[in-house]
């Protein structure tokens, strides 16, 4: 579903499609939403060791079957994850590994840069979500 805004008083206002800029916005902020969740990161983490199914993912990360298909069904649908069949299972892999690993690294030495600051941010921090030390 494409974002629209009304240009006008909103009652003969004429709809446009949104920018360039608000596309870009939009998108990245969707494709930010997959890693927004720290077992998703656990997951894309298990991925770059190679390829999954979800069984292996529940052993591995300790989480229900259906959490982890949760998970996986987002990943795949901000196109991170790629799947295939292999006989009655699904098989999960990154879609862009080099890029994915580029990109924890960059989170990584930002993370460096910013210390305490993200984990300790009281809206979306490791307190807000319920982590202790």
């Amino acid at each position: 579903m494409a974002m629209r805004k009304t240009i006008g008083d909103g009652s003969a206002g004429t709809t446009v499609a949104p920018s360039l800029e608000v596309r870009a916005v939009t998108a990245a902020a969707c494709l930010f939403r997959g890693f927004g969740d720290r077992s998703r990161v656990a997951i894309v983490q298990h991925l770059l060791e190679g390829e999954h199914r979800v069984v292996d993912l529940t052993a591995h990360l300790g989480l229900a079957q259906s959490t982890v298909s949760k998970h996986l069904a987002c990943l795949l649908d901000c196109g991170l994850v790629s799947v295939r069949a292999e006989g009655r299972s699904s098989v999960y892999s990154l879609a862009h590994r080099e890029a994915t690993v580029d990109l924890l690294a960059a989170a990584e030495r930002l993370l460096g840069l910013t210390g305490d600051a993200a984990v300790l941010c009281p809206r979306q921090g490791a307190t807000a979500q319920g982590v202790t030390a």
